[in-house]
């Protein structure tokens, strides 16, 4: 017996909601973006329920969402190295019947996540609209919706008494760029922590702290200041390269190498955080010779003890790394010393490199960093302390599923 087939619309029916798409695309194109594009995106919608195939739709979607909704989500959800310490460290942190604010609601990830580890009730805010509104879908497809409320609002607009009835006992937060720094943490923590949380509020995390070590990468180097291209000298194009982002990609290709150990330049109190702009002197040692090409920033954030998430040379993850290029390479003995400033006002880092200093003469006390042990992270003041061994740094996943760490 053949396979009946649905019948076919009309014609005049086709051409009708073809019509109504193009309508709903032309008033979605004359749309203000006042409220996050909320608006724009339900009449798109619509169109592409009538019109699947509108091709015009379909483009203005997908730039839509690109504009609204970071593509950084995607693989920091994705993370699940990443999601595994945040999910033990809440655990944690939270104790039953707290009142948990979570700031930066994203996909609902660490708001569902506080609501497991037993919170009273989450209240975690998303400023932008579209974000939060797929949020809302995500809490309520897990059945949490009774017990997490999303607040459509950047976190410093926030009412005690109308968006939240009582301050909050845990503060919950990811909002870091790859220096700590570029999505205003510190200012948006110093508020929430002192208006929108009890005096002796825990915090998720804890602290962070900023590094610097020189690195060696003529890849890096080739794809940040290529040299020529077709035979042309590109040289003085190079000023606009003074900072590689790096994507962990690049990260992988790249080969960085590090030739001698990372430095602290800067530590960061979440739990008691401030605005306070800093500035800081600092030699980064060579332990190693090769060729200095620039200095890589990376961060350790403590989540809670024993778990921390960091973007260093040898972690994976999603995050990307931040590298200042030298003005010029620069052949480097082990022993030699390269003397920065660094600097911060809250929401952005500078560094400058001032100049190499002369080669210390104690340099056969550095060899000890560059054996296998030392290679796998930088090892703490009083690297024999009991206590390095249990901050593990939280890596990216293995082939199987489970999570490796890397121990000082």
């Amino acid at each position: 017996m053949p396979d009946r087939q649905p019948p076919e619309l009309p014609q005049s029916h086709n051409s009708h909601a073809a019509q109504n798409a193009e309508e709903l695309v032309r008033r979605a194109k004359s749309e203000p973006l006042e409220d996050g594009g909320l608006r724009t995106s339900q009449l798109l919608s619509q169109a592409l329920s009538l019109d699947p195939s509108h091709h015009e739709a379909q483009v203005l979607q997908e730039r839509l969402f690109q504009t609204f909704v970071p593509r950084w989500h995607f693989p920091m959800l994705a993370d699940t190295a990443r999601n595994r310490a945040y999910a033990q460290a809440i655990a944690a942190k939270v104790k039953p019947g707290d009142v948990v604010l979570d700031i930066g609601c994203g996909a609902g990830l660490t708001a569902m996540l506080a609501a497991r580890a037993g919170a009273k009730h989450v209240y975690t805010c998303e400023q932008q609209p579209l974000i939060a509104q797929a949020a809302e879908r995500v809490i309520a497809d897990n059945g949490l919706s009774s017990r997490i409320t999303v607040i459509p609002k950047w976190s410093h607009d926030i009412v005690l008494g109308a968006d939240m009835p009582e301050p909050a006992d845990v503060v919950i937060s990811e909002i870091v760029d790859t220096v700590l720094l570029g999505e205003g943490a510190l200012a948006t923590l110093t508020h929430a922590m002192a208006v929108l949380a009890k005096p002796d509020a825990r915090a998720v995390p804890e602290r962070g702290t900023l590094m610097a070590q020189v690195i060696e990468s003529e890849k890096l180097l080739n794809l940040w200041r290529p040299q020529q291209a077709e035979g042309f000298d590109l040289s003085a194009f190079h000023h606009f390269a003074n900072i590689a982002q790096i994507t962990p990609n690049d990260l992988a290709a790249c080969d960085l190498r590090p030739l001698g150990p990372a430095a602290d330049l800067f530590e960061f109190d979440f739990t008691r955080p401030n605005i306070n702009p800093a500035r800081t002197e600092t030699d980064l040692a060579c332990t190693a010779a090769g060729t200095a090409h620039a200095v890589f920033v990376s961060f350790e954030m403590h989540l809670a003890p024993g778990i921390q998430v960091a973007n260093g040379l040898e972690t994976g993850g999603h995050w990307g790394r931040t590298a200042f290029l030298l003005e010029r390479p620069h052949a480097a003995e082990a022993g030699d010393r390269l003397q920065i400033t660094a600097q911060h006002d809250a929401a952005q880092l500078s560094l400058t490199v001032q100049d190499w200093l002369p080669r210390a003469e104690a340099a056969d006390q550095a060899a000890l960093w560059m054996t296998r042990g030392w290679n796998a992270r930088r090892a703490p003041a009083g690297q024999d302390h009991p206590a390095a061994a249990a901050n593990p740094v939280w890596q990216q996943a293995d082939a199987t599923g489970g999570e490796t760490r890397v121990s000082h």
